[in-house]
């Protein structure tokens, strides 16, 4: 990664720390966006650069590693399982570990749950580098099963973290794992 690229990732990562940490001291609905960027050293201008909303930020301050963390466990995984099933380990380990502060404010907050399940797609571009790896697949091939990929698992967190039209947040009586196993499943034919 060259300089200018890294400076990116830098105020990327600066921009939703400072968003996140302001939300879980004022309240989401309390944050405003030049608040953000002060609080990250860059104008309200350049914020604009990186995030469409400010709950995008917010929320990007918890999911910022997930592309990481899910590229990294699918990569650890055994080279002999069936993708599919790596797939599912690899997503199931991020909904593992108890609920935060942090998504306890997501999953209160309309406007940040919907950026909560918009955010899965960030971890397309690390599960289409494996895929190509591990399948062979071309960057296209392996970009369009990814971007399917992060679609099922997007569904079955919804399905998992179930809003009613009260506010309430009420998880289901199946795992997640057991949700991204069905959704991820129905694309074990093109992920062999």
């Amino acid at each position: 990664m060259g300089l200018r690229e890294r400076k990116k990732t830098e105020t990327r990562a600066a921009l939703a720390a400072a968003a996140l940490r302001l939300a879980l001291d004022k309240g989401a609905d309390n944050v405003r966006v030049d608040e953000i960027a002060e609080a990250a050293n860059v104008s309200p201008r350049t914020y604009n650069n990186y995030f469409p909303s400010r709950e995008h930020a917010i929320v990007a301050g918890i999911t910022a590693s997930r592309a990481l963390q899910v590229a990294e466990e699918l990569r650890a995984r055994p080279a002999g399982e069936p993708l599919v099933e790596s797939i599912v380990a690899a997503f199931a380990a991020q909904y593992r570990e108890p609920p935060s502060e942090a998504l306890a404010l997501v999953t209160s907050t309309p406007a940040l749950r919907e950026a909560y399940l918009d955010s899965v797609s960030s971890v397309e571009p690390p599960i289409a580098s494996v895929i190509a790896e591990r399948l062979g697949k071309d960057e296209l091939g392996a970009s369009v099963l990814a971007a399917a990929v992060s679609t099922a698992a997007r569904i079955a967190v919804q399905r998992w973290v179930d809003v009613r039209p009260s506010g309430l947040v009420v998880v289901p009586a199946a795992s997640v794992e057991d949700l991204l196993r069905e959704a991820i499943g129905h694309l074990e034919p093109a992920l062999r």
